[in-house]
């Protein structure tokens, strides 16, 4: 399948207009990255030269977001190109997190496996002739259903249903992957993995899923790199050696794939995705001047870092700050492929081509969020008592302006994200029309959506009144 059209008239007169094949596809997916940790988002402490020199060859996303400020929901939304009411997937494990007696909603019940029906965007890529791998973390089944292999993949090397690794150093205690020799670290194995792939299949096309068990728990670093960074004078809040050699690591993988590309002479024709799958984790690394972390619908829970490299395709130094999020991807593979969406399912997100060819932009005014779930503070992350990361809420970003709706007590939050990114200040007394006309979208969404809110009283809970 050629796809001259679409290629045509990416760098104007630069290039003239010439057939393109179907493009390779690598997917870098790093698990609880923040959005400050690399450089190109600000980041002077975590060295990530590779990953910034990637960034540096095509296009930033400022304004990038997960569907879910965890793990699960994002690489469900990710993989169906659907928003979390429609797979049900909104969080990791139980709903019902933390202690019943704190929690004064019965949660909707969660899904933790995305069905076997959902016509994913590896499926819709194996349609298009490519042959695939998945590398890594997958959490959304296991086995010859739901797992990597069920879903669309050739191959499948340590996905299953497990949210983070036993460790990080071989024998990992994974029946997806074999054990390398005594202290391999997981990061490197599956770089290792990814670029063997990439040699044996140059030929294309070819489709990288590298989604990374780093930077998650259990924080643990190669020993060489946790030295270089202990020996480091602090900078601020990002000034935690173990989870810095965790980055850096990944930044090593990234740079391998990077020179792969180049010796084998087929970057041009490869766009490599670097992305997260929610915000940082509070307590492990700093997501300033973002407000909060992993497990929140506040900026540093699902604001994340994005960047697309297409030398053939994408300017290089340029910037988008058209929101964008996980659900977009689907269909914009299905552009630059050729490929006609699934017949019997709905995709929610928008193709991404026209920032990244620079002759538009999206339609789409607004992103949504919906988790109806609690999810419990670590008193390892949050010393100062904190009962929740999160209540069931909801939120909608349209412009500038961002809603979070609280369910337990109806509270509704309002932020200025053009003048006020770390969220400091709740202006929806002053905004009332603003908060009205954002709630009823919200609501109108979820109602096109099916998405349920939790109502019902928790009997077992005990209000701060009443101990």
């Amino acid at each position: 399948m050629l796809l001259a059209a679409w290629a045509s008239g990416c760098r104007g007169a630069e290039r003239p207009e010439t057939p393109m094949l179907l493009p390779n596809i690598v997917f870098i997916y790093v698990d609880d990255l923040g959005w400050r940790d690399v450089g190109f988002n600000g980041s002077t402490w975590y060295e990530t030269p590779n990953i910034d020199r990637l960034a540096a060859g095509g296009m930033i996303f400022t304004d990038a977001y997960a569907n879910g400020p965890n793990c699960a929901p994002s690489r469900a939304s990710l993989m169906s190109g659907q928003y979390s009411p429609r797979h049900g997937i909104y969080t990791v494990n139980s709903s019902e997190r933390g202690q019943s007696r704190n929690r004064k909603l019965i949660p909707t019940p969660n899904t933790t496996v995305l069905d076997s029906t959902v016509f994913t965007l590896t499926e819709a890529l194996q349609a298009a002739g490519y042959t695939s791998i998945s590398l890594g973390k997958w959490h959304l089944g296991q086995g010859s259903a739901t797992g990597p292999s069920g879903q669309g993949f050739t191959y499948n090397v340590g996905g299953n249903q497990r949210g983070h690794p036993s460790t990080y150093f071989s024998p990992y205690r994974n029946e997806d992957i074999a054990d390398g020799p005594e202290g391999e670290y997981l990061t490197d194995r599956l770089t290792e993995e990814a670029v063997r792939f990439i040699e044996q299949h140059k030929a294309g096309p070819f489709f990288v899923y590298l989604p990374y068990y780093a930077v998650h728990t259990p924080i643990q670093g190669k020993p060489a790199l946790v030295e270089k960074y202990a020996a480091k004078s602090n900078e601020g809040p990002q000034n935690n050696p173990m989870y810095a050699a965790m980055v850096e690591t990944v930044d090593q993988g990234v740079g391998r794939i990077l020179a792969t590309l180049d010796e084998l002479a087929i970057s041009e024709q490869t766009l490599v995705v670097f992305y997260a799958d929610n915000g940082g984790v509070h307590g492990i690394t700093s997501m300033a001047p973002l407000r909060d972390g992993k497990g929140t619908l506040y900026e540093g829970g699902i604001r994340v870092p994005l960047a697309m490299r297409w030398p053939s395709v994408i300017a290089p130094g340029t910037q988008s700050r058209v929101p964008v999020i996980g659900i977009d991807f689907f269909p914009t593979f299905l552009e630059i492929t050729g490929q006609p969406g699934p017949p019997s399912q709905i995709l929610d997100g928008e193709s991404l081509t026209p920032l990244l060819k620079q002759t538009g932009t999206l339609t789409r005014d607004a992103l949504f969020w919906h988790f109806p779930a609690y999810l419990e503070a670590n008193p390892q992350w949050y010393p100062n008592g904190r009962t929740w990361r999160t209540t069931p809420a909801g939120a909608i970003r349209q412009g500038s302006w961002k809603l979070i709706e609280y369910f337990e007590d109806d509270r509704l939050e309002l932020y200025d994200l053009g003048n006020d990114l770390g969220e400091t200040r709740n202006v929806a007394a002053q905004n009332p029309q603003t908060v009205e006309a954002l709630h009823r979208r919200l609501q109108l969404w979820r109602e096109s959506v099916r998405a349920p809110v939790p109502t019902t009283l928790n009997p077992d809970y005990i209000t701060p009144e009443n101990p």
